[in-house]
């Protein structure tokens, strides 16, 4: 291996290194956001019953044939049927029910009037509403003038129309969002066997680190490192926990460390990877399991983010990513290393982020440096209707610690190794991060 890694060789060294976690069963509210791992039968038809797609009436539709508003069928009310109802009333020859949306199509019954299609009961011309039973009690019985005809079906929900017992409800690898934990609860689940979210501790190193909120001294800076990574980690589906600032202290650093791998299934630091003779992380996390070396700490050809470490630690061999302390190389370090990892702890089938193809729009040509990929800070905008590219524009300069541009960017332009000039309306390769 080359004393220079590669992006895609470091990545490729992270990912070798990480496996799934084991699966566990979790209520429907704790599995979201995780990744199933079998899949999900339907155990019942859904919806378990026709019923109702209307507020109405449930007719026979021989009753209602030729209906018009200038010559109604007139059919006598039997009775309501609300949803959740149990006991249903059967609806003969020259009848009807009056039915709510979402409750059982009665028998004999075959389809059902909306109400707007219908005097509701008082003798006039087409309602827009039931009126309230606690109101009128009368209006479940009496006589109902219908103004249309109605097909057998119309306005039913069919018995199993949204999925039939034994189909796949839900496929092996799926994320479940809100609408796959819904489904769940639909089919009458209420666990579910899924790999859970990795917990992933974020750790920022450095003396002159602040928390915001507190008043700043001389030579101090507010840590903005581990709330960018913490939520950075959130938003990849992780569980994060944000460990306040350590300072340049070995022994501090270390304790600090081991006292987290408990409730880690991976940690982050951030800061002290340089070779700087207070860049402690390197000190600390190469001798962390007795001078074993198993952190690694490189140099990368990517700008930002030259200097990465990378090993495993403790008694579970937990995965530490450490990561330089500039903001900027911090972020740009965890898009492109810390958050495929987290997706491959979660088993997700796709670890990395998409790519697009976009045009550059800019005021002059940028420039890279030669044997370096740099990941520039862009505003992308995707290809509207009939477009095949979008447009991105860079964001800021090349510095590394430029957090406010950053803060308005919303992609990364990846600039190839031999590639040290783009010029404006050139096709570029972008890496979105919204989502």
């Amino acid at each position: 291996m080359s004393e220079t890694w590669s992006v895609e060789e470091h990545l490729d060294d992270i990912l070798s290194s990480v496996r799934p976690l084991e699966p566990i069963e979790l209520q429907l509210l704790d599995a979201q956001g995780c990744v199933l791992v079998e899949d999900v039968t339907v155990p019942s038809p859904l919806p378990p019953f026709d019923n109702s797609s209307m507020d109405g009436y449930a007719v026979r539709t021989a009753d209602v044939e030729g209906s018009s508003e200038e010559f109604p069928a007139v059919l006598s009310v039997i009775g309501d049927v609300a949803a959740g109802e149990g006991d249903l009333p059967v609806v003969e020859r020259g009848q009807a029910a009056r039915i709510m949306t979402g409750a059982a199509l009665p028998p004999g019954a075959e389809a059902v009037v909306p109400v707007e299609w219908t005097d509701g009961g008082l003798g006039g011309g087409p309602v827009e509403t039931m009126s309230a039973r606690s109101l009128d009690p009368g209006g479940a019985a009496g006589e109902v003038r219908v103004h249309r005809p109605v097909e057998r079906g119309q306005h039913v929900r069919p018995r199993g129309s949204d999925v039939r017992a034994g189909t796949v409800a839900l496929s092996a690898g799926t994320v479940l969002g809100p609408p796959q934990v819904g489904l769940l609860a639909a089919i009458g689940r209420g666990t579910v066997r899924v790999r859970p979210r990795p917990r992933v501790v974020v750790v920022s190193t450095g003396s002159e680190l602040v928390q915001p909120g507190a008043m700043l001294g001389s030579g101090q800076i507010y840590d903005s490192n581990s709330y960018v990574l913490t939520a950075a980690a959130r938003d990849a589906g992780a569980i994060a926990y944000r460990v306040g600032a350590v300072a340049d202290d070995a022994d501090t650093l270390r304790a600090t460390i081991e006292d987290q791998l408990i409730r880690a299934d991976i940690v982050v630091t951030s800061g002290g990877v340089s070779v700087g003779a207070y860049d402690v992380v390197k000190e600390v996390l190469s001798q962390i399991d007795g001078g074993s070396g198993s952190v690694e700490f490189r140099r990368l050809a990517m700008q930002p983010g030259k200097p990465q470490g990378f090993g495993l630690i403790g008694p579970d061999r937990t995965p530490v990513l450490a990561l330089p302390g500039n903001p900027v190389s911090s972020y740009v370090s965890f898009e492109l290393f810390v958050r495929p990892a987290v997706r491959a702890l979660m088993g997700s089938a796709s670890v990395r982020r998409e790519t697009a193809r976009a045009r550059l729009e800019a005021d002059e040509a940028l420039t890279s440096a030669e044997g370096k990929r740099q990941f520039l800070r862009g505003s992308y905008l995707p290809p509207g209707p009939g477009e095949t590219t979008g447009v991105v524009r860079p964001v800021g300069g090349a510095g590394s610690h430029l957090i406010a541009a950053l803060a308005q960017a919303n992609s990364l332009i990846d600039v190839p190794e031999k590639t040290t000039r783009l010029a404006p309306g050139e096709e570029v390769t972008v890496v979105p991060l919204d989502g």
